[in-house]
Protein backbone atom coordinates (compact mmCIF):
# COMPACT_ATOMS: atom_id res chain seq x y z
CA UNK A 1 0.00 0.00 0.00
CA UNK A 2 3.08 2.44 0.10
CA UNK A 3 1.02 4.86 -2.61
CA UNK A 4 -1.56 5.67 -0.62
CA UNK A 5 1.44 6.65 2.50
CA UNK A 6 3.17 9.34 0.74
CA UNK A 7 2.33 12.04 3.48
CA UNK A 8 4.66 14.73 1.53
CA UNK A 9 2.50 14.46 -1.80
CA UNK A 10 -0.83 14.68 0.16
CA UNK A 11 -0.26 17.63 1.91
CA UNK A 12 1.37 18.49 -1.48
CA UNK A 13 -2.10 18.31 -3.50
CA UNK A 14 -3.42 20.05 -0.82
CA UNK A 15 -1.69 22.98 -0.68
CA UNK A 16 -2.20 23.18 -5.01
CA UNK A 17 -5.75 22.73 -4.29
CA UNK A 18 -5.26 26.08 -1.87
CA UNK A 19 -6.71 23.92 0.93
CA UNK A 20 -5.54 24.57 4.33
CA UNK A 21 -5.00 21.38 6.66
CA UNK A 22 -5.59 19.46 9.87
CA UNK A 23 -3.13 17.14 10.55
CA UNK A 24 -4.04 13.88 13.58
CA UNK A 25 -0.88 11.99 13.26
CA UNK A 26 -2.13 10.39 16.64
CA UNK A 27 -0.15 8.09 17.54
CA UNK A 28 -4.32 6.90 18.33
CA UNK A 29 -6.78 8.16 15.37
CA UNK A 30 -9.42 5.70 15.11
CA UNK A 31 -11.13 6.46 12.16
CA UNK A 32 -12.99 3.33 12.08
CA UNK A 33 -9.34 2.15 10.95
CA UNK A 34 -7.51 -1.11 11.55
CA UNK A 35 -6.84 -0.96 15.84
CA UNK A 36 -6.71 2.80 15.37
CA UNK A 37 -3.57 2.89 13.65
CA UNK A 38 -1.47 0.91 15.83
CA UNK A 39 0.65 -1.66 14.06
CA UNK A 40 -0.29 -4.91 15.61
CA UNK A 41 2.74 -6.22 16.67
CA UNK A 42 2.40 -4.06 19.78
CA UNK A 43 0.48 -6.53 20.91
CA UNK A 44 3.69 -8.75 21.31
CA UNK A 45 5.32 -6.57 24.35
CA UNK A 46 3.71 -8.24 27.45
CA UNK A 47 1.63 -5.91 29.93
CA UNK A 48 2.07 -3.11 27.40
CA UNK A 49 -0.36 -0.14 28.31
CA UNK A 50 -1.69 1.50 24.94
CA UNK A 51 -2.58 4.89 24.77
CA UNK A 52 -0.91 5.85 28.61
CA UNK A 53 2.73 6.75 29.38
CA UNK A 54 3.88 3.54 29.86
CA UNK A 55 7.22 3.63 28.97
CA UNK A 56 7.10 0.83 26.86
CA UNK A 57 4.61 2.10 24.88
CA UNK A 58 6.37 5.24 24.61
CA UNK A 59 9.17 4.28 23.20
CA UNK A 60 7.54 2.88 20.26
CA UNK A 61 5.59 6.40 20.15
CA UNK A 62 8.63 8.13 20.60
CA UNK A 63 10.30 6.22 17.77
CA UNK A 64 7.80 6.79 15.78
CA UNK A 65 7.08 10.51 16.31
CA UNK A 66 11.03 10.50 15.68
CA UNK A 67 10.45 9.81 12.03
CA UNK A 68 6.70 11.27 11.41
CA UNK A 69 7.11 14.74 12.71
CA UNK A 70 10.03 16.18 11.44
CA UNK A 71 8.35 15.80 8.10
CA UNK A 72 5.09 17.39 9.26
CA UNK A 73 6.86 20.12 10.81
CA UNK A 74 7.95 21.01 7.36
CA UNK A 75 4.70 20.96 6.06
CA UNK A 76 3.07 23.85 8.68
CA UNK A 77 1.76 26.74 7.38
CA UNK A 78 4.25 28.47 9.06
CA UNK A 79 6.99 26.84 6.91
CA UNK A 80 5.06 27.12 3.71
CA UNK A 81 3.21 24.31 3.65
CA UNK A 82 -0.94 23.94 4.52
CA UNK A 83 -1.28 22.34 7.71
CA UNK A 84 -2.66 25.07 10.77
CA UNK A 85 -3.14 22.92 13.54
CA UNK A 86 -2.56 19.30 14.45
CA UNK A 87 -4.47 17.04 17.22
CA UNK A 88 -3.21 15.48 19.63
CA UNK A 89 -4.26 11.79 20.16
CA UNK A 90 -8.52 11.46 19.36
CA UNK A 91 -11.47 11.45 21.57
CA UNK A 92 -9.53 10.31 24.51
CA UNK A 93 -12.03 11.47 27.25
CA UNK A 94 -13.52 8.05 25.91
CA UNK A 95 -11.33 6.24 27.45
CA UNK A 96 -12.50 6.64 30.98
CA UNK A 97 -14.26 3.69 32.44
CA UNK A 98 -14.02 0.42 34.22
CA UNK A 99 -11.59 2.43 36.43
CA UNK A 100 -9.57 4.18 34.16
CA UNK A 101 -8.39 7.63 34.22
CA UNK A 102 -6.94 9.60 31.14
CA UNK A 103 -3.50 9.60 31.53
CA UNK A 104 -2.22 13.18 31.32
CA UNK A 105 1.18 12.53 32.02
CA UNK A 106 0.76 10.74 28.18
CA UNK A 107 -0.91 13.85 26.63
CA UNK A 108 1.49 16.10 28.15
CA UNK A 109 4.57 13.60 26.75
CA UNK A 110 3.02 13.82 23.13
CA UNK A 111 2.84 17.50 23.63
CA UNK A 112 6.35 17.90 24.43
CA UNK A 113 7.20 15.74 21.55
CA UNK A 114 5.24 17.80 19.01
CA UNK A 115 7.30 20.97 20.09
CA UNK A 116 10.72 19.46 20.41
CA UNK A 117 9.95 18.31 16.58
CA UNK A 118 9.21 22.13 15.94
CA UNK A 119 5.76 22.15 15.54
CA UNK A 120 4.72 25.50 16.25
CA UNK A 121 1.24 25.60 14.95
CA UNK A 122 -2.17 25.43 16.98
CA UNK A 123 -2.26 22.03 19.30
CA UNK A 124 -5.93 21.04 19.82
CA UNK A 125 -7.93 18.00 21.08
CA UNK A 126 -11.73 16.33 20.33
CA UNK A 127 -14.17 14.60 22.71
CA UNK A 128 -17.61 14.99 23.43
CA UNK A 129 -17.86 17.79 25.78
CA UNK A 130 -20.95 16.82 27.22
CA UNK A 131 -20.12 13.58 27.46
CA UNK A 132 -16.66 13.78 29.16
CA UNK A 133 -15.78 17.20 30.09
CA UNK A 134 -12.31 17.89 29.81
CA UNK A 135 -10.91 15.01 31.30
CA UNK A 136 -9.42 14.04 27.82
CA UNK A 137 -7.69 17.03 27.01
CA UNK A 138 -5.32 19.36 28.65
CA UNK A 139 -6.60 22.88 29.55
CA UNK A 140 -4.62 26.09 28.37
CA UNK A 141 -2.19 23.67 26.75
CA UNK A 142 -4.67 22.28 24.19
CA UNK A 143 -7.39 23.76 22.42
CA UNK A 144 -10.48 21.59 22.78
CA UNK A 145 -12.68 21.22 19.97
CA UNK A 146 -16.11 18.93 20.02
CA UNK A 147 -17.22 15.57 17.98
CA UNK A 148 -20.92 15.65 17.82
CA UNK A 149 -24.11 14.48 15.35
CA UNK A 150 -26.22 16.76 16.68
CA UNK A 151 -27.64 19.38 19.45
CA UNK A 152 -24.24 21.59 19.14
CA UNK A 153 -25.49 24.37 20.97
CA UNK A 154 -25.26 22.02 24.27
CA UNK A 155 -21.74 21.35 23.38
CA UNK A 156 -20.83 24.24 22.46
CA UNK A 157 -22.03 25.98 25.40
CA UNK A 158 -20.11 23.44 27.51
CA UNK A 159 -16.85 23.97 25.53
CA UNK A 160 -17.65 27.87 26.57
CA UNK A 161 -17.63 26.82 30.19
CA UNK A 162 -14.86 24.64 30.42
CA UNK A 163 -12.41 26.95 28.39
CA UNK A 164 -14.26 30.77 28.48
CA UNK A 165 -12.71 33.07 26.11
CA UNK A 166 -11.60 30.63 23.42
CA UNK A 167 -12.52 29.88 19.85
CA UNK A 168 -15.49 27.17 19.33
CA UNK A 169 -15.20 25.08 16.59
CA UNK A 170 -16.51 21.31 15.57
CA UNK A 171 -13.75 19.08 15.14
CA UNK A 172 -16.08 16.28 13.81
CA UNK A 173 -19.46 17.22 12.95
CA UNK A 174 -20.58 13.77 11.82
CA UNK A 175 -22.29 13.83 8.49
CA UNK A 176 -23.23 10.13 7.98
CA UNK A 177 -22.17 7.31 9.63
CA UNK A 178 -20.48 4.16 8.58
CA UNK A 179 -21.77 0.26 8.79
CA UNK A 180 -20.76 -3.17 9.94
CA UNK A 181 -21.45 -5.98 8.58
CA UNK A 182 -25.22 -7.95 8.92
CA UNK A 183 -26.59 -4.39 9.34
CA UNK A 184 -28.82 -1.92 7.35
CA UNK A 185 -26.83 0.47 5.11
CA UNK A 186 -26.56 3.75 7.35
CA UNK A 187 -27.54 7.36 6.15
CA UNK A 188 -28.46 10.44 7.46
CA UNK A 189 -31.94 12.68 6.61
CA UNK A 190 -30.77 15.90 3.92
CA UNK A 191 -33.15 17.88 6.17
CA UNK A 192 -31.98 16.73 9.33
CA UNK A 193 -27.89 17.59 8.06
CA UNK A 194 -29.15 20.99 7.49
CA UNK A 195 -30.68 21.75 10.20
CA UNK A 196 -27.83 20.74 12.54
CA UNK A 197 -25.04 22.29 10.21
CA UNK A 198 -26.50 25.76 9.92
CA UNK A 199 -27.36 25.54 13.54
CA UNK A 200 -23.34 25.54 13.74
CA UNK A 201 -22.70 28.46 11.26
CA UNK A 202 -25.42 30.14 13.61
CA UNK A 203 -23.71 29.95 16.73
CA UNK A 204 -21.31 30.65 15.49
CA UNK A 205 -18.66 27.95 15.05
CA UNK A 206 -16.11 26.69 12.98
CA UNK A 207 -16.44 23.49 12.00
CA UNK A 208 -14.85 21.02 10.31
CA UNK A 209 -17.12 17.43 8.77
CA UNK A 210 -16.38 14.12 9.40
CA UNK A 211 -16.60 12.68 6.41
CA UNK A 212 -16.65 15.66 4.06
CA UNK A 213 -15.66 12.78 1.49
CA UNK A 214 -16.35 9.23 1.95
CA UNK A 215 -13.95 6.98 1.55
CA UNK A 216 -12.41 2.65 1.23
CA UNK A 217 -10.86 1.26 3.46
CA UNK A 218 -9.06 -0.53 0.99
CA UNK A 219 -7.37 -4.05 1.59
CA UNK A 220 -7.71 -5.67 5.36
CA UNK A 221 -7.61 -2.13 6.90
CA UNK A 222 -11.42 -2.13 8.36
CA UNK A 223 -12.20 -1.61 12.23
CA UNK A 224 -14.43 -2.50 14.42
CA UNK A 225 -16.60 -1.86 17.43
CA UNK A 226 -17.33 -3.43 20.69
CA UNK A 227 -21.17 -2.59 21.43
CA UNK A 228 -22.05 -4.48 24.90
CA UNK A 229 -19.11 -2.90 27.00
CA UNK A 230 -17.86 -6.49 27.68
CA UNK A 231 -13.97 -7.34 27.25
CA UNK A 232 -15.01 -10.84 25.82
CA UNK A 233 -15.36 -9.63 22.19
CA UNK A 234 -18.88 -11.29 22.01
CA UNK A 235 -20.48 -7.54 21.12
CA UNK A 236 -17.90 -7.16 18.08
CA UNK A 237 -18.97 -5.77 15.15
CA UNK A 238 -16.45 -5.73 12.35
CA UNK A 239 -16.63 -2.71 9.99
CA UNK A 240 -17.36 -3.08 5.81
CA UNK A 241 -14.69 -2.23 3.61
CA UNK A 242 -16.93 1.00 2.12
CA UNK A 243 -16.65 3.49 4.56
CA UNK A 244 -19.12 5.99 2.53
CA UNK A 245 -20.36 7.36 5.10
CA UNK A 246 -23.41 9.32 3.40
CA UNK A 247 -21.14 12.46 2.85
CA UNK A 248 -21.46 15.21 0.72
CA UNK A 249 -19.00 13.45 -1.20
CA UNK A 250 -19.23 10.00 -1.92
CA UNK A 251 -17.26 6.91 -1.79
CA UNK A 252 -16.38 7.52 -5.76
CA UNK A 253 -16.28 11.45 -5.02
CA UNK A 254 -19.54 12.07 -6.67
CA UNK A 255 -21.44 14.77 -5.67
CA UNK A 256 -24.81 14.68 -3.32
CA UNK A 257 -27.65 16.83 -1.52
CA UNK A 258 -25.55 17.52 1.11
CA UNK A 259 -22.64 19.17 -1.06
CA UNK A 260 -25.36 21.46 -2.42
CA UNK A 261 -26.48 22.41 1.02
CA UNK A 262 -22.80 23.01 2.38
CA UNK A 263 -22.51 25.26 -0.37
CA UNK A 264 -25.34 27.19 -0.02
CA UNK A 265 -25.35 27.50 3.79
CA UNK A 266 -21.50 28.72 3.35
CA UNK A 267 -22.39 31.32 1.04
CA UNK A 268 -25.43 32.96 3.35
CA UNK A 269 -23.19 32.59 6.43
CA UNK A 270 -19.70 33.00 5.80
CA UNK A 271 -19.52 36.86 6.63
CA UNK A 272 -15.55 36.97 5.08
CA UNK A 273 -16.75 36.36 0.96
CA UNK A 274 -14.71 33.79 -0.68
CA UNK A 275 -14.20 32.28 -4.01
CA UNK A 276 -16.52 29.46 -4.45
CA UNK A 277 -15.46 28.06 -7.19
CA UNK A 278 -17.67 26.37 -9.63
CA UNK A 279 -19.12 22.25 -8.97
CA UNK A 280 -16.34 20.25 -11.40
CA UNK A 281 -18.22 17.69 -13.44
CA UNK A 282 -19.00 13.94 -12.23
CA UNK A 283 -15.58 11.34 -12.62
CA UNK A 284 -16.98 9.18 -15.68
CA UNK A 285 -17.57 5.42 -14.48
CA UNK A 286 -18.22 2.21 -16.52
CA UNK A 287 -20.10 -0.67 -16.43
CA UNK A 288 -17.42 -3.45 -17.64
CA UNK A 289 -18.97 -6.13 -19.44
CA UNK A 290 -19.31 -9.84 -16.78
CA UNK A 291 -16.33 -11.48 -16.66
CA UNK A 292 -16.16 -15.42 -16.54
CA UNK A 293 -13.64 -17.13 -13.76
CA UNK A 294 -10.70 -19.17 -16.03
CA UNK A 295 -8.54 -20.74 -13.34
CA UNK A 296 -9.04 -21.87 -10.19
CA UNK A 297 -6.94 -22.62 -7.26
CA UNK A 298 -8.10 -25.29 -5.12
CA UNK A 299 -6.90 -24.89 -0.94
CA UNK A 300 -4.05 -27.30 -1.43
CA UNK A 301 -2.60 -25.80 -3.89
CA UNK A 302 -2.93 -22.30 -2.07
CA UNK A 303 -1.62 -23.88 0.88
CA UNK A 304 1.65 -25.56 -1.14
CA UNK A 305 2.54 -21.10 -1.73
CA UNK A 306 3.32 -20.72 2.08
CA UNK A 307 7.14 -20.54 2.54
CA UNK A 308 6.41 -19.97 6.27
CA UNK A 309 4.60 -22.23 7.72
CA UNK A 310 5.35 -23.18 11.34
CA UNK A 311 5.33 -25.82 13.59
CA UNK A 312 3.67 -26.07 17.23
CA UNK A 313 2.74 -27.55 19.74
CA UNK A 314 -0.20 -25.49 20.83
CA UNK A 315 -2.27 -22.61 18.25
CA UNK A 316 -1.18 -19.38 18.47
CA UNK A 317 -2.92 -16.24 17.58
CA UNK A 318 -1.46 -14.62 14.21
CA UNK A 319 0.73 -11.74 15.79
CA UNK A 320 2.63 -14.23 18.17
CA UNK A 321 3.98 -16.44 15.20
CA UNK A 322 7.67 -15.69 14.73
CA UNK A 323 7.83 -14.27 10.74
CA UNK A 324 8.55 -10.55 9.27
CA UNK A 325 11.20 -10.06 11.56
CA UNK A 326 9.86 -11.65 14.68
CA UNK A 327 6.86 -8.95 14.10
CA UNK A 328 4.08 -11.87 13.63
CA UNK A 329 1.04 -11.43 11.37
CA UNK A 330 -1.46 -8.68 11.22
CA UNK A 331 -3.54 -9.23 8.70
CA UNK A 332 -5.41 -12.13 6.77
CA UNK A 333 -6.39 -15.51 7.52
CA UNK A 334 -4.23 -18.04 9.25
CA UNK A 335 -4.35 -22.21 8.74
CA UNK A 336 -4.36 -24.46 11.77
CA UNK A 337 -3.66 -27.69 10.35
CA UNK A 338 -3.25 -31.23 12.23
CA UNK A 339 -2.16 -34.05 9.82
CA UNK A 340 -2.81 -37.83 10.11
CA UNK A 341 -5.84 -37.79 13.27
CA UNK A 342 -8.15 -39.98 13.52
CA UNK A 343 -11.52 -39.24 13.64
CA UNK A 344 -14.16 -41.60 14.84
CA UNK A 345 -17.57 -41.09 13.56
CA UNK A 346 -19.95 -38.27 15.11
CA UNK A 347 -16.92 -36.75 16.61
CA UNK A 348 -17.37 -33.31 18.10
CA UNK A 349 -14.68 -30.66 17.60
CA UNK A 350 -14.41 -28.03 20.68
CA UNK A 351 -13.53 -25.10 20.36
CA UNK A 352 -12.60 -22.77 23.66
CA UNK A 353 -13.12 -19.50 24.19
CA UNK A 354 -13.92 -17.17 21.18
CA UNK A 355 -12.45 -17.70 17.67
CA UNK A 356 -10.92 -14.22 16.47
CA UNK A 357 -12.86 -13.76 14.46
CA UNK A 358 -14.22 -16.65 11.96
CA UNK A 359 -13.14 -20.05 11.40
CA UNK A 360 -14.48 -22.38 8.97
CA UNK A 361 -13.22 -26.29 9.47
CA UNK A 362 -12.68 -28.47 6.72
CA UNK A 363 -11.58 -32.50 6.93
CA UNK A 364 -9.64 -34.05 4.35
CA UNK A 365 -10.11 -30.75 2.21
CA UNK A 366 -13.80 -30.87 2.28
CA UNK A 367 -15.61 -28.03 4.07
CA UNK A 368 -18.11 -29.33 7.00
CA UNK A 369 -18.64 -26.11 8.82
CA UNK A 370 -21.49 -23.89 7.85
CA UNK A 371 -20.80 -21.12 4.96
CA UNK A 372 -21.81 -17.94 6.44
CA UNK A 373 -25.09 -17.15 4.01
CA UNK A 374 -27.64 -14.56 6.41
CA UNK A 375 -26.72 -12.96 9.30
CA UNK A 376 -28.53 -15.51 12.00
CA UNK A 377 -25.05 -17.76 10.96
CA UNK A 378 -23.00 -15.51 13.29
CA UNK A 379 -25.10 -16.44 16.02
CA UNK A 380 -23.25 -20.09 15.35
CA UNK A 381 -20.67 -22.07 15.78
CA UNK A 382 -17.49 -20.35 14.09
CA UNK A 383 -18.04 -16.37 14.98
CA UNK A 384 -16.98 -14.39 17.70
CA UNK A 385 -20.50 -14.62 19.14
CA UNK A 386 -20.06 -17.99 20.46
CA UNK A 387 -18.22 -19.15 23.30
CA UNK A 388 -16.63 -22.54 23.36
CA UNK A 389 -18.25 -23.87 20.27
CA UNK A 390 -18.85 -27.05 19.26
CA UNK A 391 -18.92 -29.05 15.96
CA UNK A 392 -20.08 -32.60 14.74
CA UNK A 393 -17.35 -33.38 12.25
CA UNK A 394 -19.44 -36.01 10.20
CA UNK A 395 -20.99 -39.89 10.24
CA UNK A 396 -17.32 -41.08 8.62
CA UNK A 397 -15.33 -43.23 10.45
CA UNK A 398 -11.71 -41.58 8.97
CA UNK A 399 -8.01 -42.80 9.97
CA UNK A 400 -4.99 -40.39 9.18
CA UNK A 401 -6.95 -37.59 8.33
CA UNK A 402 -6.56 -33.68 8.04
CA UNK A 403 -8.05 -31.35 10.02
CA UNK A 404 -8.03 -27.45 8.85
CA UNK A 405 -8.98 -24.88 10.74
CA UNK A 406 -8.57 -21.51 8.73
CA UNK A 407 -9.49 -18.36 10.78
CA UNK A 408 -10.07 -15.24 9.46
CA UNK A 409 -9.01 -11.80 10.95
CA UNK A 410 -12.37 -9.24 10.27
CA UNK A 411 -10.31 -6.32 11.56
CA UNK A 412 -9.29 -5.12 15.01
CA UNK A 413 -11.47 -2.47 17.50
CA UNK A 414 -10.81 1.48 16.67
CA UNK A 415 -12.50 2.74 19.41
CA UNK A 416 -13.66 2.58 22.98
CA UNK A 417 -11.84 1.77 26.36
CA UNK A 418 -8.51 0.52 27.02
CA UNK A 419 -8.98 -3.36 27.60
CA UNK A 420 -10.72 -3.49 24.28
CA UNK A 421 -7.28 -3.38 22.68
CA UNK A 422 -6.01 -6.39 23.95
CA UNK A 423 -7.55 -8.07 20.80
CA UNK A 424 -5.02 -10.95 19.12
CA UNK A 425 -6.74 -12.92 16.04
CA UNK A 426 -6.64 -16.78 15.40
CA UNK A 427 -7.05 -18.99 18.00
CA UNK A 428 -5.59 -18.24 21.67
CA UNK A 429 -8.37 -18.30 24.02
CA UNK A 430 -7.90 -21.51 24.98
CA UNK A 431 -7.15 -25.16 23.45
CA UNK A 432 -8.47 -26.96 20.57
CA UNK A 433 -10.60 -30.38 21.49
CA UNK A 434 -11.48 -33.91 19.65
CA UNK A 435 -13.72 -35.37 21.82
CA UNK A 436 -12.81 -33.50 24.97
CA UNK A 437 -9.03 -34.44 24.47
CA UNK A 438 -6.71 -31.90 23.89
CA UNK A 439 -5.24 -31.74 19.91
CA UNK A 440 -1.23 -31.22 20.15
CA UNK A 441 1.47 -30.59 17.44
CA UNK A 442 -0.08 -28.21 14.45
CA UNK A 443 1.46 -26.68 11.57
CA UNK A 444 0.26 -23.23 11.06
CA UNK A 445 0.57 -21.13 7.75
CA UNK A 446 0.19 -17.63 7.38
CA UNK A 447 -2.27 -16.12 4.51
CA UNK A 448 -0.93 -12.48 4.51
CA UNK A 449 -2.50 -12.14 1.13
CA UNK A 450 0.79 -9.35 0.46
CA UNK A 451 0.70 -8.23 -3.00
CA UNK A 452 4.14 -9.93 -4.23
CA UNK A 453 2.59 -13.51 -3.02
CA UNK A 454 -0.29 -12.98 -4.50
CA UNK A 455 1.09 -11.89 -7.89
CA UNK A 456 3.30 -15.00 -8.15
CA UNK A 457 1.11 -17.65 -6.75
CA UNK A 458 1.36 -20.98 -9.36
CA UNK A 459 -1.20 -24.09 -9.13
CA UNK A 460 -3.99 -22.90 -11.15
CA UNK A 461 -6.03 -25.03 -12.84
CA UNK A 462 -8.38 -24.41 -15.86
CA UNK A 463 -11.77 -23.54 -14.09
CA UNK A 464 -14.75 -25.94 -13.85
CA UNK A 465 -18.30 -25.22 -13.57
CA UNK A 466 -18.93 -27.44 -10.67
CA UNK A 467 -17.96 -26.02 -7.14
CA UNK A 468 -14.64 -26.72 -5.36
CA UNK A 469 -15.04 -29.00 -2.22
CA UNK A 470 -13.31 -25.85 -0.13
CA UNK A 471 -12.00 -22.43 -0.07
CA UNK A 472 -10.28 -21.75 -3.06
CA UNK A 473 -9.23 -18.36 -5.27
CA UNK A 474 -10.80 -17.46 -8.66
CA UNK A 475 -9.19 -15.96 -11.54
CA UNK A 476 -11.01 -14.11 -14.07
CA UNK A 477 -9.79 -11.58 -16.90
CA UNK A 478 -10.67 -8.15 -18.03
CA UNK A 479 -8.80 -6.02 -20.97
CA UNK A 480 -8.75 -2.20 -20.22
CA UNK A 481 -7.27 0.34 -22.50
CA UNK A 482 -8.40 3.23 -21.13
CA UNK A 483 -9.59 2.51 -17.06
CA UNK A 484 -12.66 4.21 -15.84
CA UNK A 485 -13.98 3.89 -12.20
CA UNK A 486 -16.21 1.21 -11.42
CA UNK A 487 -17.54 -1.21 -9.21
CA UNK A 488 -16.83 -4.80 -8.81
CA UNK A 489 -20.88 -6.58 -8.16
CA UNK A 490 -20.39 -9.26 -5.23
CA UNK A 491 -23.78 -9.76 -4.15
CA UNK A 492 -24.20 -13.75 -5.38
CA UNK A 493 -20.48 -14.24 -3.81
CA UNK A 494 -20.51 -15.40 -0.19
CA UNK A 495 -17.87 -14.36 1.68
CA UNK A 496 -14.15 -13.42 0.94
CA UNK A 497 -11.68 -10.80 -0.24
CA UNK A 498 -11.09 -9.49 -4.20
CA UNK A 499 -7.81 -8.94 -5.46
CA UNK A 500 -7.09 -6.94 -8.34
CA UNK A 501 -3.81 -6.64 -9.56
CA UNK A 502 -2.08 -8.04 -6.40
CA UNK A 503 -3.85 -5.54 -4.36
CA UNK A 504 -6.23 -6.62 -1.83
CA UNK A 505 -9.26 -4.20 -3.20
CA UNK A 506 -11.15 -5.23 0.22
CA UNK A 507 -13.35 -7.68 1.68
CA UNK A 508 -17.18 -9.07 0.65
CA UNK A 509 -19.92 -10.81 2.46
CA UNK A 510 -23.78 -11.97 0.80
CA UNK A 511 -24.88 -11.04 4.68
CA UNK A 512 -24.41 -7.22 3.57
CA UNK A 513 -24.89 -4.24 4.01
CA UNK A 514 -21.77 -3.77 1.10
CA UNK A 515 -22.72 -5.87 -1.68
CA UNK A 516 -20.13 -4.14 -4.17
CA UNK A 517 -16.54 -2.67 -4.30
CA UNK A 518 -15.48 0.33 -5.57
CA UNK A 519 -12.92 -0.17 -8.26
CA UNK A 520 -10.85 3.27 -8.82
CA UNK A 521 -9.64 3.31 -12.59
CA UNK A 522 -5.68 3.73 -11.32
CA UNK A 523 -5.64 0.77 -8.57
Amino acid sequence: MEEFLDVNEFFRIAKEEDLFAIARPGPFICSEWEFGGFPSWLLRTKDIKLRTSDSKFMKYVTRYFNILLPILAMLQFTNGGPIVAFQVENEYGSTEGRGFIPDRVYLQQLVQLYRNHGINELLVSSDSPTGHGDIGTLPNVLLQTANFADNPKAEFDKLKELQPNKPTMAMEFWTGWFDHWSEIHHTRDDEEFRKVYEEILKYPASVNMYMFHGGTSFGFMNGANLNNGEDDNSGYQPDTTSYDYDSPLTEAGDYTEKYVIVKKLLKEHNKVITKLPLTPSITEKIQYPTINVENVMWFDDIIANVQNSIVSSDIVSMEQLPINNNSGQSYGYILYRKTNIDIPSNSILTIEGRVCDSVIVLVNGILVSKPLTQSKDLNGFGFWRLKDSTLNLGPSDLKNATLDLLVENWGRVNFGLLYQFNQFKGLWQGDVLLNSQKIKSWNIYPLEFKKNWNNNLIGWRQSHDRQTPGPSLYKAVLYVKNPKDTFIDMEDWTKGIVIVNGFVLGRYARIGPQQTLYLPALC
